[in-house]
């Protein structure tokens, strides 16, 4: 792999992340260009990129993460939008009364394999809330309002272990 890098593309067609032009670092100040790509599985290729030629120089990259320039991606169609546009956003919940209510604000959007996730930093502080990014949770998207309505799905709380009594056994049922 002298020279050559493994690159995970999240488009939404894998192949054509050499299609979008030069890629950049996330301060936008370096460009990247692909010379060649070559399908390893899935969305993962091995990468050839210009003027990147040892295997140090590739090294160098390891984990760098590359974006798209926004203005080469297409327009999102109606009812689409870019994922990166939904962090920021309020999340807003219907109170019993339906009055929506601040929830938190949407910290970022996570994917592990399963599906995306929002993560939602709650508005009165305390630790973040994970959402599976569904039409069922996600009913409505506003991003001109900058708001998002969210129905966070029930939850289902674990029974408490059982308390050992002085001894160090388990109670007796």
């Amino acid at each position: 792999m002298r020279g050559e890098v493994r690159l995970q593309s999240f488009t939404e067609v894998p192949q054509a992340i050499s299609a979008y032009g030069p890629l950049s670092d996330a301060s936008g100040k370096k460009s990247f260009s692909i010379a060649s790509l070559r399908l390893v599985k899935n969305a993962v290729f091995v990468a050839r990129i210009e003027g990147v030629t040892t295997r140090e120089a590739a090294e160098a990259l390891t984990n760098l993460s590359l974006y798209v320039s926004r203005e080469a991606l297409p327009p999102p169609e109606e009812e689409e939008f870019y994922l990166a546009d939904l962090i920021g956003l309020d999340a807003f919940v219907a109170d019993a009364d339906g009055k929506e209510v601040l929830f938190g604000r949407i910290a970022d959007v996570l994917n592990f394999g399963g599906g995306d996730i929002l993560e939602i930093a709650p508005s009165d502080g305390g630790e973040t809330r994970l959402l599976p990014f569904t039409r069922q949770v996600v009913p409505r998207i506003d991003l001109t309002a900058r708001r998002v309505l969210v129905v966070p799905p029930e939850e289902v709380e674990a029974q408490e272990p059982p308390e050992k009594d002085a001894g160090g056994d388990e109670p007796s049922p």
